[in-house]
């Protein structure tokens, strides 16, 4: 039952299909004979290991328990199932490419809590669609906020870096071909006459061989700059979609259970028949009715289509980097100055620290955050001094995080179903910069240092006294 919330799952008598909690997974002291242990087969001090062992996974467990019933089928384990995520967002890898690739690769399985090497995967991949309904946008947050908590532990965040942030916006393209009216219409009349072929229902016509060669004409006349017969074709199209709808609705008339099948695809089909170029309420994909038109003013790329994000970063460079401190998608594509007030107060309640000052662009002209004198926009002059005049020339360093989020960790195109499908997106992109970040800083820098102190100790034998009493 996906279409529930993840409220609704923590009433077990509502349910037509329960799952229990996940069982806290408990290790094996038996050794056995016909099978290794990992950890007879990796580098315990690789990077992944090392992550893996620095993360709560008790902590992360708890929170996810209130998304699952008392008594029923057991759960996936926790730990396999969010360190697949995290793997997934990591490596900007697709649900299946993460599950295939965690059956060739030992550190995947001990990342994910194995003990032993297994040779087949135990779940299929469609079950991480089906978690990431059931826990929603809550949990990521938190999963977000464990990532700076390791880098905090780890050294390579200090907590005074998060009082000093830049806060920009960006696009997170949907996964949609460009929006055309006639291939929106033409899509609606596809989708309402096989959905009237599953529920047996004989239609005067269907009208698909001739909108099909109606299309092609179309795009050939705007080829051509023929638009009185490009908009000939275009207004055929319409008629025909329109000649469906009224069609199908005599066919269900008097039939609730048929109104209720029908009612989603004839709203979107009635949209698409009418809406003009400046419609408010208007449809640009038929599969994903959320997403939008966000204009850029880019030669390049003057619009795209999916939902604004905002990202928030430290201003100045923390010994791990520049880590994604809070990162949230935004809907009904909303002006920059209003999304800092909601995008700061969340901030806030997620880190628990006020930020002092706040670095933006000039689209956030006329914001309405209650702290304004803490806000400085690039090209500002008054009250810009010494400090603050260094830093607000830095602000320009959310810019290649953006690019490497959508380059690197699938913010550069979503493939995930619907409004929370967006927010989860943007949530994990953060999410695998972060452990990313996470697996540098231990990989270059802590076995350099030790690499250092070893050599240095191993030369001189009070080296080694002077140290153990320091310790």
């Amino acid at each position: 039952n996906c279409k529930k919330t993840a409220l609704d799952y923590t009433k077990p008598c509502d349910l037509e299909f329960i799952i229990v909690k996940p069982r806290p997974s408990k290790e094996t002291k038996i050794d056995d004979l016909f099978r290794s242990r990992l950890t007879q087969i990796i580098n315990t001090q690789h990077e992944l290991v090392r992550l893996a062992d620095k993360i709560d996974w008790t902590h992360i467990d708890q929170q996810v328990q209130p998304f699952f019933a008392v008594e029923g089928r057991p759960a996936i384990p926790s730990r396999f199932i969010i360190g697949l995520h995290i793997l997934k967002s990591m490596y900007q890898l697709s649900d299946e490419a993460v599950c295939e690739r965690w059956v060739e690769n030992p550190y995947y399985q001990y990342f994910c809590g194995e003990e032993f090497f297994q040779h087949t995967f135990p779940i299929q991949s469609s079950s991480m669609t089906h978690w990431r309904k059931r826990v929603g946008e809550s949990f990521f947050e938190q999963l977000l906020q464990e990532s700076l908590r390791i880098a905090f532990v780890s050294k390579a965040l200090k907590i005074d870096q998060l009082k000093r942030i830049v806060v920009d916006t960006t696009v997170q393209p949907k996964a949609v071909t460009f929006p055309t009216d006639v291939g929106l219409m033409r899509k609606a009349i596809t989708s309402l006459v096989d959905l009237a072929k599953r529920n047996n229902i004989d239609l005067r016509q269907t009208y698909e061989r001739v909108v099909k060669r109606a299309a092609i004409k179309s795009g050939r006349y705007r080829h051509a700059k023929q638009m009185k017969r490009a908009k000939r074709e275009e207004k055929f199209i319409r008629t025909r979609l329109g000649r469906v709808i009224r069609d199908i609705s005599r066919k269900i008339q008097g039939n609730d259970a048929l109104k209720d099948i029908f009612a989603g695809d004839l709203l979107k089909a009635f949209t698409a028949q009418h809406q003009q170029r400046h419609s408010k309420e208007k449809i640009y994909s038929w599969h994903a009715p959320e997403t939008e038109c966000i204009g850029k003013g880019k030669a390049h790329k003057p619009y795209e289509f999916g939902c604004k994000v905002s990202v928030t970063t430290n201003v100045n460079s923390a010994p791990g980097g520049h880590f994604v401190l809070h990162i949230g998608a935004l809907h009904l594509n909303p002006f920059d100055g209003h999304t800092l007030a909601p995008i700061l107060k969340s901030f806030t309640e997620q880190t628990g620290v006020t930020p002092e000052r706040i670095y933006v662009d000039k689209g956030y002209q006329g914001h309405d955050y209650e702290h304004k004198y803490r806000v400085f926009k690039s090209g500002q002059k008054r009250g810009v001094k010494g400090t603050i005049k260094k830093e607000l020339k830095r602000r320009s360093v959310v810019e290649p995080i953006i690019g490497h989020l959508k380059s690197d960790h699938a913010l550069g195109r979503n493939f995930l179903k619907g409004i929370d499908g967006d927010k989860i997106n943007a949530l994990l992109a953060g999410i695998g910069y972060n452990f990313r970040l996470l697996l540098r800083w231990l990989r270059f820098f802590c076995p350099k240092i030790w690499q250092w102190l070893s050599a240095l100790l191993s030369k001189n034998s009070d080296c080694v006294f002077h140290a153990v009493t320091i310790a």
